[in-house]
This record gives C-alpha cells, sequence and structure tokens, in this order.
C-alpha cells in the first residue's frame, strides 16, 4: 500500500485574536477632525460658544475674561477682560455682533464683539450668574443664578421682565426655546429641571432628573429637551406631560456639558471622565468616542462640524479642525498641450515580482519534527505569552487535539513550568482562552498532581496562586448566575400580565416541547 503524505498544517491562531473594529461611518466622519493644537489659558475653561456667522470665531470663558479665538490660526482674536471677578458662560447672539456673559460680581454683562465695550449691566440678581443666553427673538436676555432664581432681562430698556425663584439650590443650566421667546427652562442642583412661561410668569413643567444638573438644550423641535447631570443624559417629552423618552448612562463620571452636532443628528456629551461621546439623536446610542488627556468642562462645535474645541480643568482648549480634502494641482496640465501624438515609445520591461518565501515559526518548525516539549518552551517565552498569547494559545490547543499535551508538559524544565503556571493564572479570565486553559489545566493536574511537593517553593506559590484565580472565577461564575437569575425573575414578572391574557384567549393549550418529548404507550 502506497504511503500518501499530507502537507503540514500550521498553528491557527486567528480564532483566538481579538474581533477587529467595526469601522462605520460615524468613525470615519469624526477621525477627519485633523491633530489637536492646545491653547494654554490661566484657569479652567468654564464655558465655550462658537458664534453662528462666518469665520465662526468661539469664546471661551476661563479664569476673569473672555477670549475670543480664530479657528483658522488657533490664536485669540480678541480678549474682553473687563470683570473683576470671574466670569462665566459667554455665549454669541445668532447675529454674532453681541456677547452675553455672567460673573461672579451677580452682574449681567452685554458686549459689543467688535469694539468689546459693555453695552448693558443687568444687576438683580445676588448671588453668580453662571449661565446666560439670548432668547429666540434676540431682543432679551435669560440668566441663570446661584441665587436660586432665572431672570429675563429686556436689552433695549436694562429691566427686568420676569423672574422665577421655583429652585431650591443653585442653577447652573439652563436653556432658551427655539420657537418661543417666551418659554424657559432650566436644570439645578436640586436635580430640578423647570420649564417656565413667561407669558403667564408661572411654572408650567417641573421633571426630576435624579442628579445635580449641570447642562439642558432643547432639540431644534422645542417639543423635547435634554438635561446632564451626574453620570446620565435624559431626554423628556414636552409636549407629552414630560414623559421621559431616552435615559443615557455611557459616561462613569459627572457630565459637564452637551451640545448637538451635524446639523442637529447629533448630540454630543463632555465629561470629566476625560471623554467626549457622540450619539445618534435617532436611537441614542454612541456612534464615537473621543478621548483627552484630562477632564473636560465644556465644549463647542462650530457649523458643518469643521471645528471641535474642548476646554478642560487645567485650562489646555484643545482645538481640532477638519481636515480638508486635497484638491490635485493643475501646474503642469499644460506642459504637453502641443506634444504631438506620434512618438514613439519603446516597450516597457515585463517586470517580474519575486514571491515571498512563506516562513514557519519556530512553534511550527519543532511541531514538524514532534519535538512538542521545545515546541511548548518557544511559546512560553515571556515575549511571547504577554505580547502574542493566542500564539500560546493556539499550541495549547493543537497539543490538545493532538492528545500530546501530558508529553510536552511532561518535559518540561522548572523555569518553563513557572512560566506556563503564570500564564495560566494571568490569561483564565479571558473569555477567548478560558476554555482551552481549563482543559490545559486539566492535563497540567493530572501530569504534576504527584510530584508537586518536590517542585521549588517559587513554583509552588504559583500553583497556589492559580487555585485562588481559579476560585475566584468560579466565585464570579456563580454570582453572574444569580444576577441571571434575578433578570430573568424582573423579566417573567414584566410579561406575567401578557401571559395571562392570553391565556384567557386561548381556547385549547398546545402541547409544549418538553411534554411532546414525553412518550407514553397506552394500551
Amino acid at each position: 500500500m502506497a504511503h500518501i503524505s499530507y502537507p503540514f498544517k500550521k498553528i491557527n491562531k486567528s480564532v483566538f485574536q481579538k474581533p477587529a473594529s467595526v469601522t462605520t461611518k460615524d468613525v470615519i466622519y469624526w477621525k477627519k477632525l485633523g491633530l489637536p493644537v492646545l491653547v494654554k489659558e490661566f484657569g479652567a475653561i468654564d464655558y465655550i460658544d462658537f458664534s453662528p456667522v462666518e469665520p465662526h470665531y468661539f469664546a471661551a470663558t476661563c479664569s476673569v475674561r473672555i477670549q475670543i479665538y480664530d479657528p483658522i490660526t488657533k490664536v485669540v482674536a480678541k480678549n474682553i477682560s473687563k470683570f473683576k471677578e470671574g466670569a462665566y458662560g459667554a455665549s454669541f447672539r445668532n447675529d454674532g455682533r453681541l456677547l452675553v456673559c455672567g460673573s461672579e460680581e451677580a452682574a449681567v454683562k452685554l458686549f459689543d464683539v467688535q469694539s468689546k465695550n459693555v453695552l448693558r449691566l443687568f444687576t438683580g440678581h445676588t448671588a453668580p450668574v453662571h449661565r446666560t443666553f439670548f432668547t429666540k427673538d434676540q431682543v432679551k436676555v435669560l440668566s441663570f443664578s446661584d441665587d436660586k432664581s432665572v431672570c429675563l432681562w429686556d436689552i433695549a430698556t436694562e429691566e427686568k421682565l420676569a423672574t422665577f425663584s421655583e429652585h431650591t439650590d443653585y442653577i447652573r443650566a439652563g436653556a432658551a426655546s427655539p420657537l418661543s421667546p417666551d418659554i424657559i427652562l432650566s436644570g439645578g442642583y436640586d436635580h430640578a429641571v423647570k420649564l417656565y412661561d413667561c407669558r403667564c410668569n408661572e411654572t408650567i413643567l417641573s421633571v426630576n432628573h435624579g442628579s445635580p444638573v449641570e447642562s439642558t438644550l432643547f432639540l431644534p423641535s422645542g417639543g423635547i429637551f435634554v438635561s446632564a447631570g451626574g453620570t446620565e443624559i435624559k431626554v423628556w417629552d414636552l409636549f407629552n406631560g414630560g414623559k421621559l423618552l431616552a435615559n443615557i448612562s455611557q459616561h462613569h463620571k459627572t457630565v459637564t456639558t452637551i451640545r448637538l452636532a451635524s446639523n442637529n443628528s447629533r448630540l454630543v456629551s463632555a465629561s470629566l471622565d476625560r471623554h467626549v461621546k457622540i450619539y445618534d439623536i435617532s436611537t441614542f446610542k454612541v456612534v464615537h468616542n473621543i478621548d483627552f488627556p484630562n477632564a473636560v468642562l465644556s465644549l463647542g462645535i462650530s457649523e458643518n462640524d469643521d471645528v471641535l474645541a474642548v476646554g478642560m480643568i487645567d485650562g489646555v482648549i484643545s482645538i481640532r479642525k477638519r481636515d480638508q480634502p486635497v484638491q490635485a494641482s493643475n501646474e503642469n496640465k499644460g506642459l504637453f498641450k502641443f506634444a504631438p501624438d506620434h512618438i514613439l515609445t519603446s516597450p516597457v520591461d515585463t517586470v517580474v515580482t519575486k514571491s515571498k518565501v512563506k516562513t514557519e515559526s519556530e512553534a511550527d518548525k519543532h511541531l514538524r519534527k514532534m519535538e512538542f516539549t521545545q515546541a511548548l518552551k518557544i511559546v512560553l517565552k515571556p515575549y511571547v505569552a504577554t505580547k502574542f498569547p493566542e500564539k500560546t494559545i493556539a499550541l495549547l490547543q493543537e497539543l490538545l487535539r493532538r492528545k500530546v499535551l501530558h508529553v510536552a508538559m511532561d518535559g518540561l524544565e522548572e523555569k518553563s513550568i513557572g512560566a506556563l503556571l503564570r500564564f495560566f493564572k494571568k490569561n483564565l479570565g479571558e473569555t477567548r482562552f478560558c476554555r482551552t486553559i481549563i482543559d490545559a489545566a486539566n492535563v497540567f493536574v493530572d501530569v504534576f498532581e504527584s510530584r508537586i511537593s518536590l517542585l521549588t517553593t517559587q513554583t509552588k506559590i504559583l500553583y497556589k496562586a492559580m487555585q485562588d484565580e481559579l476560585n475566584c472565577e468560579i466565585d464570579v461564575c456563580k454570582r453572574v448566575c444569580e444576577l441571571e437569575g434575578a433578570i430573568g425573575l424582573l423579566l417573567s414578572a414584566a410579561q406575567i400580565s401578557n401571559t395571562v391574557d392570553s391565556i384567557e384567549n386561548t381556547d385549547a393549550l398546545a402541547p409544549s416541547t418538553k411534554a411532546q418529548k414525553e412518550v407514553i404507550i397506552d394500551v
């Protein structure tokens, strides 16, 4: 009988590698923001607001001044420093000509952006004013203060038109309705988000956010508003009596500010956890995440998402500008305009690409020679086991498949035994490797159980550490099973009413799968 030779099958490590991240349109879109330009200011960046008109300057409120930056050159275009104490929450009017800002002085100041002059000074608050906005009609100003009040001011007369003192703690967030100049939204540290109507001077809606509210905004429809505070962002339906539409909890530290982007189709949130997350408004799922070196206090996005400015707690402003597509140069197109079309050219030589020689790993070479112990030693080297653990796991899986792992382990030296135990302990909790490690650990116990006492003290300590790690994993599995049972109980309780209704409306019950498997012969 002729001997049939089969090609050697290499170790397959691809099944243990981490899955590749899915690249979506949003990821590609937001990654086109260029490298950040970092600008250092003297204090924490309290608020950032972009001018709605070109060239879309943005105002950064920090310390006792307002810095107006040019987003193209990333340098200060104007500096407004007419404050004795801290400035807060400077925001532009829709025409970009006026700027309103609160302060530690309990006053609201209105500036001309071009001349930097103070046009109006609204006094009446008794505590610092942290947020200020223009109303929809652009002729009135809103202010939100630590004296627990919201005030509406008339720009022309510099007089207070209305005051709302419904909150019981500091008011640090607010918004003006995009549809009506008479609707005001405020959020306070008393966990309340309140909606006011200036036509009747009373609160028309109040909802409980559950945490101190740091930022609020209206969606463009005017019927939905968003509040951010603690680690949660909540979406509320105004026309449905303040019904909670969504509860987003993607941050693990306090959310400091929220903004709209991408033509109001994306919601952007910043947090003290150093992350800026971008959500799809239709699903409220995270579509992209941007990391920063320090806790983020404020952010602003220009029109068409061309510039992203982020202010951090250490006074650094990160400015990212969208990379513009490079257009092909036309300067050389005219060089051959009058060249004749009958020029003879020599034939181009055929270039034969040199085929790459397929190399074989050291472990595969030893496997081919049936040197199983040597192959195992190769993948237990610190660099391979730490940097490429999938290679080690792939070899263990192959040795298990060939049923020669006990042979490979039996020939290991003391140093390699310690490396194997360290690998087991480190990767036991990794879901990709767990099953293979458990099988390999069982083989290890079978091989070395009778001679554990003969091993060195260091190896015994590693063996004991592996046992402790295994017990911890067992405890985790038990807790997860308990949690799964509790969740199942809650889900079944929520569905019990539907189940009862379906039973009442059913004339005859159909046999279950278990009943169908039960076969009884009737004689």
